[in-house]
C-alpha cells in the first residue's frame, strides 16, 4: 500500500477484512463522485514521512475540499492554489518564532521529508463538503497510526491544534514524548492561544535535547 516501512506497521490493518471493505467503498465512491485528494495522494503522508523517520506529527482533522487543494498532507495544498488562512497563520507564527520568512506556496512536502507527519484523521472529503466523510471508517485507522508511534522507543514531538486534534492526546501515554498544544491556527481561533504559541522552537529545543536532528522548518 504505501512502498517504506509503514507497510510493516499497519499490516494487521492491511489485513483486516473491516478495513478492505471499508476501502474498496471508498474506491467505489471516486468513480461515482468527485472525492479529494486524488486517488493516488490519500496515503501521501505516509508515503512520504516512513515510520522509522518520524519526529514530529502534525495532526489535522480532514483534508481541504475545494479543487486542486487537497494533498494528502494535513494543512498542506498544492503549489497552483492560494496559501489558506490557517497556513497563512501557521507561516505568521513561525515567522514570530523562528524569524522565518513565509514561503510564497502552501506546499508542506519538505517538511514531510524533514520528518514531519501531516497526518489528517479523515484521509479523504467529498468536494466542497468538509467533514462529508468523517466517522465512515478512516478514524480507526488514522488512531492505530499515533498509537503506533506512541509505542516508538525514540522521542516524537505530536503538536496538536485545536479541539478535535487535542482529543487524540489520550492517545499519547509514552512519557518519552513531548505533546504540544494550542487553539487551532484558524483565523477564528488564532488569537486565542496559537500565536506566540511557540512551536517550532518547542519542537526543534526537544528534538536537540534528545540528541535527534532538529527540523528544518525552512520551506
Amino acid at each position: 500500500m504505501i512502498g517504506n516501512d509503514w507497510d510493516e506497521v499497519l499490516k494487521v490493518i492491511w489485513q483486516s477484512p473491516n478495513f478492505n471493505k471499508f476501502y474498496n467503498h471508498v474506491l467505489d465512491m471516486y468513480n461515482k463522485e468527485t472525492i479529494y485528494p486524488p486517488k493516488d495522494l490519500i496515503f501521501n503522508a505516509l508515503k512520504l514521512t516512513p515510520y522509522r523517520n518520524t519526529k514530529v506529527v502534525i495532526m489535522g482533522q480532514d483534508p481541504y475540499h475545494g479543487e486542486k487543494e487537497a494533498m494528502g498532507l494535513s494543512f498542506s495544498v498544492d503549489k497552483s492554489v492560494k496559501i489558506p488562512p490557517s497556513l497563512k497563520n501557521i507561516y505568521k507564527e513561525l515567522y514570530d518564532d523562528l524569524g522565518i520568512k513565509p514561503s510564497i506556496y502552501g506546499d508542506l512536502t519538505k517538511w514531510a521529508k524533514e520528518g514531519v507527519l501531516l497526518l489528517n484523521s479523515v484521509l479523504t472529503v467529498k468536494k466542497d463538503m468538509p467533514a462529508s466523510h468523517r466517522n465512515i471508517g478512516w478514524e480507526p485507522m488514522t488512531d492505530y497510526i499515533i498509537k503506533a508511534l506512541n509505542a516508538k522507543e525514540t522521542p516524537v514531538v505530536f503538536i496538536l491544534w485545536g479541539n478535535f486534534a487535542k482529543s487524540k492526546a489520550s492517545l499519547i501515554t509514552n512519557k518519552k514524548h513531548l505533546v504540544i498544544t494550542s487553539a487551532h491556527p484558524s483565523p477564528f481561533s488564532c488569537r486565542y492561544g496559537f500565536f506566540g504559541s511557540k512551536p517550532f522552537s518547542k519542537t526543534n529545543n526537544f528534538l536537540i535535547k534528545n540528541n535527534i536532528k532538529p527540523i528544518d522548518w525552512q520551506l
